[in-house]
């Protein structure tokens, strides 16, 4: 048995739950599981269908994006994971995706605001959205150079990457984190349905307010915190 299974079997069951949430047409996505003692990550491989991933065909990398263990390429989109899971410590699981509402507010260069509940459960920030990669980046090493796209947004507004757990690339797509690869496929839904629900209020109401801090404060609290009561 691989010393490897665990986070492949994590990787695995995480990256076919993003046909069945509808957040992946094709190919378009991926998710990643790491395992910190071991100084490596399980990550789905590049191209190939879900109906056709097992566990054992998800590829093993370390930090600098180098294949340890597999026979199959890698992600593209690898390197992003490698950078993240480098500089940000308490990160468990990546996701990916290009699903239609998340993409389409990070093709139009736009945070999504926070206007309900829904979103103030699960963050009190907007949705940042980081602006688009200069020319120098992308002509680099474009993939590698993405992970410093987010980490740079984030330094650039004050957002801690344990209390926001998401991402609009500019004029990309979304990524999402979180302590595992289960809840960062978890936030990657979230983000979706978030993206969706803006689009349709700024459709039924172009000034419409946003939801006032107390809502905001409220609602996050809820769930989150000393004193939430959410749940069992």
């Amino acid at each position: 048995m691989s010393k490897y299974q665990h986070i492949q079997e994590e990787a695995y069951k995480a990256n076919m739950q993003l046909p069945k949430l509808g957040l992946v047409l094709f190919t378009f996505g991926n998710v990643s599981a790491v395992d910190r003692d071991l100084g490596v990550f399980a990550i789905k491989p590049s191209g190939v269908p879900y109906e056709d991933l097992s566990p054992e065909k998800m590829v093993i990398v370390d930090f600098e994006g180098k294949t340890v263990e597999g026979n199959l390429r890698p992600s593209s989109d690898t390197l992003t994971h490698a950078v993240l899971y480098k500089h940000w410590e308490k990160i468990g699981g990546i996701v990916h995706t290009h699903s239609v509402y998340g993409t389409a507010w990070a093709q139009s260069q736009r945070d999504i605001p926070n206007y309900g509940t829904t979103h103030a459960d699960h963050l009190t920030a907007d949705i940042p959205c980081a602006p688009p990669m200069s020319d120098d980046m992308i002509l680099g090493d474009y993939e590698y150079q993405t992970g410093f796209q987010i980490m740079n947004c984030f330094k650039d507004k004050g957002l801690s990457y344990e209390e926001v757990e998401m991402i609009l690339v500019g004029n990309h797509a979304p990524f999402t984190w979180g302590k595992t690869a289960d809840k960062a496929v978890y936030n990657s839904a979230v983000l979706e349905t978030v993206a969706k629900m803006a689009l349709l209020t700024e459709q039924i109401n172009p000034q419409a307010p946003r939801l006032k801090d107390s809502l905001i404060k409220k609602h996050f609290e809820r769930k989150h915190g000393p004193n939430s009561y959410y749940g069992q």
